[in-house]
């Protein structure tokens, strides 16, 4: 089985994914640690090595064939803003949260103002969006890809995790 977790920044991609694999015992994979790796090794933040990918379109390029190369194995969940859109998956999710929210998460996430955390993913998001139009003419709006579109402001984290398994060992049991 595979299962896809994407999602804006902060809406509980991470959280969800790993937990969802742990409870079902699959691997987890996240493009979203490769990025930081990436990132990392060229001395930058990820707001600025999303400004790099506007000019270089292998990073995102890469970073795709990567998350689809890895779930080819089978048994994961795969935590990616676009894992929806390339990697087949039994179970395709789309987690969201209200914008204040996903600020919010980050800011604590971060330690930083929430103001700055609200910029700074303001200017992310609008990054990817241009280069996800550019580079594969994909709207993040549209969720037709997904099966599962989940608000995680309005349950517990626990509670969207439990409902998340439940789908899955569903589709897990049923016969072919």
């Amino acid at each position: 089985m595979i299962v896809t977790v994407s999602g804006l920044i902060a809406s509980g991609k991470t959280t969800q994914a790993r937990a969802l694999a742990a409870r079902l015992g699959l691997r987890y994979l996240s493009a979203g640690e490769v990025m930081r790796r990436w990132a990392r090794e060229r001395g930058v933040n990820l707001l600025r090595f999303s400004e790099l990918a506007e000019q270089d379109h292998t990073i995102d390029r890469e970073l795709d064939r990567l998350q689809v190369e890895m779930a080819r194995e089978g048994n994961a969940v795969v935590d990616s803003r676009l894992s929806g859109w390339f990697v087949p998956a039994t179970m395709k999710v789309w987690l969201r949260a209200p914008l204040e929210v996903r600020a919010q998460r980050v800011a604590e996430r971060e330690g930083v103002d929430p103001r700055v955390a609200l910029e700074e993913l303001q200017r992310r998001e609008a990054s990817e969006r241009r280069r996800y139009r550019a580079i594969y003419g994909i709207d993040l709006d549209d969720l037709s890809p997904y099966h599962v579109v989940v608000d995680t402001h309005r349950w517990a984290r626990d509670e969207v995790t439990t409902a998340l398994e439940s789908l899955a060992r569903a589709l897990m049991e049923r016969p072919g």
